[in-house]
């Protein structure tokens, strides 16, 4: 079974891959539907990871939003006819950044 350290290298890892991408830009994203996809599946991996933590840790670290995350994550993947680019997109930009360093921190623990 794979422990919290795991999962949350795992977070680390999803957000790298978005940051690939990111760097091209807004319009980039909203031109491309292999980059949007790219997106999607990788905020669903923080999501699924961020589920799976165990209760302790999340608890321990209450200044990152896992409900929000994981909601995300509930939300990309059973409304995917609803997804929201502009709320995607502003995941990316706003929050993911802060959510690295929440992650490292928490990694260097």
């Amino acid at each position: 079974m794979r422990d919290d350290r795991e999962k949350l290298r795992d977070i680390l890892e999803a957000i790298e891959r978005i940051d690939k991408y990111a760097i091209q830009g807004r319009q980039s994203f909203e031109r491309n539907e292999l980059i949007q996809t790219w997106f999607i599946q990788h905020l669903q991996i923080i999501g699924e990871a961020s589920r799976a933590l165990s209760a302790d840790i999340r608890l321990q670290h209450p200044e990152v939003p896992w409900s929000q995350i994981i909601g995300m994550r509930n939300t990309l993947t059973h409304n995917y006819f609803e997804i929201d680019l502009d709320v995607v997109w502003s995941a990316v930009e706003r929050d993911l950044p802060n959510l690295k360093q929440q992650i490292q921190a928490i990694l260097q623990e």
